[in-house]
């Protein structure tokens, strides 16, 4: 395990706009604000920055909301147009009460309003969307990155916030991984009193984006981060590695 870690906010980056050539600028913050790539380096990049390059922004004004989300939206008084977009993101409705829309997405993940957001945005009118394949968004950071440093191993991650059901605030959480294992096993393993583990598992992944979340913040314009000297195991790794398939669920 590491001793020592170090989470190095990448404040240089722009305002992203839909076409920007987001691997290449954030490499270029990694030189600047972090000294260049290092061995085992994880680059963190908030969801916001990714979905506004990658173009999965949608203006509310130009969505005619569907009798279902008209419906849905009475019930949780939300706005008709939002709720629409809600649905479009959605492969299941997973609970619906007090004014909360819990989905499982299209990608797997089970979080409020499918991840449509309106923070960070210029508009109000203005939404952004979880990228449609945020393990490839993060590989392509990455493939910029090797060309830039092609002696230097590191990892990418994206993240994003959200609620847990059990606690109250939100938190970081991967939703895209490249370069490591998003999970590590620690079944087989003794610790130091001798008891050999069966079921742990370390979300890694989630750990790096919480971390990189202290740096990040809501209101601090810095859209990606560093972490330096954590331990991790580079090789292939996906966001799908930390999804509970249904069948092992208890709550579906």
């Amino acid at each position: 395990m590491a001793s020592r870690v170090e989470i190095l906010g990448l404040g240089t980056l722009p305002e992203f706009r839909t076409g920007d050539d987001l691997p290449a600028l954030v490499a270029d913050a990694v030189a600047a604000g972090a000294g260049g790539l290092q061995a085992g380096d994880v680059v963190v990049v908030t969801q916001k920055a990714v979905s506004k390059a990658e173009g999965r922004v949608v203006d509310l004004r130009t969505v005619t909301p569907s009798a279902l989300a008209v419906e849905f939206a009475g019930q949780t008084g939300k706005d008709p147009a939002l709720v629409e977009v809600v649905l479009r993101e959605t492969r299941r409705v997973v609970r619906m009460d007090r004014g909360v829309l819990i989905v499982e997405t299209k990608q797997g993940f089970v979080c409020a309003n499918a991840g449509v957001d309106r923070s960070n945005v210029p508009d109000d009118n203005i939404v952004t969307l979880l990228p449609v394949d945020a393990d490839a968004s993060a590989a392509r950071v990455l493939a910029t990155l090797a060309a830039r440093w092609p002696a230097v191993p590191c990892g990418v991650l994206i993240t994003d916030s959200f609620g847990r059901p059990w606690r109250h605030g939100i938190t970081e959480v991967a939703i895209g991984v490249a370069g490591f294992s998003a999970l590590e096993s620690l079944k087989g393993r003794s610790d130091p009193y001798g008891y050999t583990l069966t079921s742990t598992e370390v979300a890694v992944a989630d750990y790096l984006a919480t971390a990189a979340g202290l740096v990040m913040g809501k209101f601090d314009r810095v859209p990606a981060a560093v972490v330096r000297g954590a331990s991790i195991t580079l090789g292939e790794g996906s966001v799908n590695q930390l999804l509970r398939p249904a069948e092992f669920d208890l709550f579906r």
